[in-house]
């Protein structure tokens, strides 16, 4: 099930939990990301607080929130860039984004596969897609006190394994979040050390939530050229033999 859109606004830009894990979480992408200059970037699920930073230097941005989630305007300032949308109905052309970012969109679709498909549909030859999901081995995802403890939580080996099942190529795992998902300001304000001494940790181990990036590989099928065909054609021909009669060969006899 998606979450409601009032409870995820409210959550990341109304409590100090919120504000704090769109800090750390933007940091990890942008460290994944570095540049999106000229890239079209679209966000699926409650991606705006990561587009935040992204919007600065992308080409442009696609804010797709799923209807069952609801909607709401973004950004706060300037033109509308959201959009509400099916799972599996996306309403952007075919090879349309070099990049995609899922926060709060996989976990909770109840049509993992269709939406995965149109991931594939509308990401173009090469392009990377980052999902950002909860860990189950984590924290987060045992505590219903934040979005991270709905919807399916995934290992590495789980969804590597669903985005291959969709043609895709992990190429990146990292994890973040490694503070317990509490609002007790000490516990806060010693996030940078939890985060730092995390990373030393098996990613298995800790971290409550994942960020995999994968991309998008489109290989041509192998079919004999038309120059094969006929010459494969022509010794076929050649090894017919008629009882009296010369056999037929690829040259006209003078």
């Amino acid at each position: 099930m998606h979450l409601d859109v009032v409870d995820l606004k409210k959550f990341y830009f109304g409590t100090a939990l919120g504000r704090l894990s769109t800090t750390v979480l933007s940091s990890r992408v942008a460290e994944i990301w570095p540049t999106t200059a000229g890239c079209t970037v679209v966000g699926f699920g409650f991606a705006a607080p990561l587009l935040r930073d992204i919007r600065q230097q992308a080409l442009r941005t696609v804010n797709l929130m799923p209807a069952r989630q609801g909607a709401t305007s973004w950004p706060i300032k300037g033109a509308n860039t959201s959009v509400l949308t099916a799972d599996a109905s996306w309403p952007l052309p075919t090879e349309a984004s070099e990049r995609i970012l899922f926060l709060h969109g996989l976990e909770t679709s109840e049509n993992p596969s269709g939406l995965l498909k149109e991931c594939w549909r509308v990401l173009a030859p090469e392009g990377r897609v980052l999902f950002v999901v909860p860990h189950r081995a984590g924290l987060w995802a045992r505590r219903d006190a934040t979005p991270f403890g709905f919807g399916r939580p995934y290992s590495a080996g789980q969804l590597d394994k669903q985005l291959m099942q969709h043609r895709f190529e992990p190429i990146h795992h990292a994890a973040a979040l490694f503070f317990p998902p509490s609002e007790r300001k000490f516990l806060a304000g010693a996030s940078g050390a939890w985060e730092k001494f995390g990373r030393r940790m098996p990613m298995g181990l800790a971290g409550g939530v994942l960020l995999v990036e994968a991309v998008k590989r489109v290989v041509q099928p192998h079919r004999p050229a038309l120059a094969e065909k006929v010459s494969k054609s022509l010794k076929a021909l050649e090894e017919i033999t008629v009882p009296g009669a010369r056999p037929v060969s690829g040259r006209r006899q003078a």
